[in-house]
């Protein structure tokens, strides 16, 4: 494998700021929004952040810190 086409996770984040993301978390817990910020403990900032359930939005949170 040449190493060419790998995409780091960190780099795939850097790439999605300011853009919508799903974040899927343990427990099948999922939150939707703009992705702000983070840093190299995985740590998420999310702008209009939502909480979803089986696809469906349960809760409109706002800015939210996801834990990494």
């Amino acid at each position: 494998m040449s190493g060419q086409n790998v995409q780091r996770p960190l780099d795939a984040l850097g790439k999605s700021v300011d853009s919508p993301v799903l974040i899927k978390l343990k427990g099948d817990r999922e939150f939707r929004g703009i992705l702000k910020s983070f840093d190299l403990h995985m740590n998420l900032v999310l702008n209009d952040a939502e909480e979803l359930q089986d696809g469906e939005v349960t809760r409109r949170l706002g800015v939210v810190l996801i834990r990494g």
